[in-house]
């Protein structure tokens, strides 16, 4: 049996910070080895490690570190293996080593369950990096479980929703160069959705799918996802939700007309269905001014914004006050108000900082372009942080 020899161990390295690395498909393709020689290798090269820090991180030394990258040496102590892991940020079912969680079906599917609530919660909440923390571990104990396999409905069911989930949290926390890994998560979802024939469950997932596909920039795709989205959604509810994102997709592609159609049946659903952190007047004052501007109706904008941001009817998600602060900005700066919008853009910087949303201080930048140096120049700082933060 092989056990390496320890150095002193330094603090652990955050889950919430070096978690998503995990999460992209090249990263999938190596964990689906076991091979640690690779795990180690990939690890490093995502973190800009060298052995030497590797084997500070892991408590080895750095020629324990190479032996094992070379295949010299292999690790076959469960207790050395769940140690790697855990350093590593990783489940242990990767490693070979039985994770606990497992051996209770049921047990598992409940913490499943309530796993992808509570992490939809921190997310909508403005921890969206807690609710990637939590929901990747889940993802791949259940991707395990298909693998090998066990493919129970249940399973697949909790599958879909924590792909979902996942890609999602993703989309709030990762920069724009990379939200084509939350796209793929949503996508992953629509593999396992297809085989339910449940319409709910198939609009939830084209939804959250055509969303992610928009901010990855792929706007006619996009609007795709949601157009069959909205035509299939099963109730008034389910299309409400849907509307929304599909006026904002198309709007980014310019397509005034099928702009105007959605939020106009957006506005009006608004009487007839329960208010959620989408379908809410706040939520859709926001997209309407955006996709004013989007599709050439600037003026028609600023008109709208000079009435104010509507009273809310609903607590609304601290990310969507962000969203807000931007696009708001973006108006008073077309409309000459150069200090309003410094004011709002810089606002709007301090609380994506806060809530770690570098793709929120990316937009900030746009907006504020060379006409606005002061919100440019701390969007930028923070956006610095951020990566500097995630490539910790």
């Amino acid at each position: 049996m092989d056990t390496p020899p320890k150095t002193d161990r330094p603090a652990r390295r955050s889950t919430r910070l070096v978690s998503w690395h995990w999460a992209t498909p090249e990263a999938q393709a190596i964990l689906a080895t076991r091979n640690l020689a690779a795990i180690l290798k990939y690890h490093r090269r995502v973190h800009g490690d060298s052995q030497t820090q590797t084997g500070e991180l892991l408590g080895y030394d750095k020629t324990y570190v190479s032996a094992l990258e070379l295949g010299k040496r292999n690790l076959t102590d469960v207790g050395s293996l769940r140690h790697v892991a855990e350093r590593l940020c990783l489940p242990p079912h990767v490693l070979g080593v039985t994770d606990p969680a497992d051996a209770d079906h049921h047990a598992m599917l409940q913490f499943g369950q309530s796993t992808v609530r509570l992490a939809e919660i921190a997310r909508q909440s403005g921890h969206a990096t807690e609710a990637v923390a939590e929901l990747w571990p889940l993802v791949a104990r259940l991707e395990a479980r298909a693998r090998d396999g066990n493919t129970e409905r249940e399973v697949l069911r909790l599958l879909a929703h924590a792909r979902l989930g996942l890609g999602t949290a993703l989309g709030n926390v990762l920069p724009e160069e990379r939200l084509a890994t939350a796209a793929h998560w949503t996508a992953q979802s629509l593999d396992v959705v297809r085989i339910f024939n449940d319409p709910a469950l198939t609009t939830t997932a084209l939804r959250m799918h055509g969303n992610e596909l928009r901010k990855s920039g792929l706007a006619g795709a996009a609007v795709h996802r949601l157009t069959h989205a909205a035509a299939v959604a099963p109730d008034q509810p389910e299309r409400a939700a849907v509307l929304p994102l599909l006026a904002r997709a198309a709007g980014s592609l310019g397509n005034q007309v099928l702009f105007d159609r959605a939020i106009e049946e957006a506005h009006q659903l608004l009487d007839v269905v329960e208010h959620t952190s989408l379908v809410n007047p706040v939520a859709l004052y926001e997209i309407h001014l955006r996709g004013l501007i989007a599709t050439g109706r600037a003026e028609d904008a600023i008109r709208r914004a000079e009435d104010g941001v509507p009273t809310s009817t609903i607590s609304i998600a601290p990310q969507w006050r962000v969203i807000e602060l931007i696009t708001t900005g973006r108006v008073r700066l077309l409309a000459g108000d150069r200090q309003g919008a410094t004011k709002l853009l810089v606002g709007a910087v301090r609380e994506a900082r806060a809530q770690r949303l570098p793709h929120q201080l990316q937009r900030v930048l746009r907006a504020a372009g060379d006409a606005l140096p002061d919100a440019r120049e701390s969007a930028d700082q923070a956006l610095t942080q951020l990566r500097t933060e995630m490539a910790a």
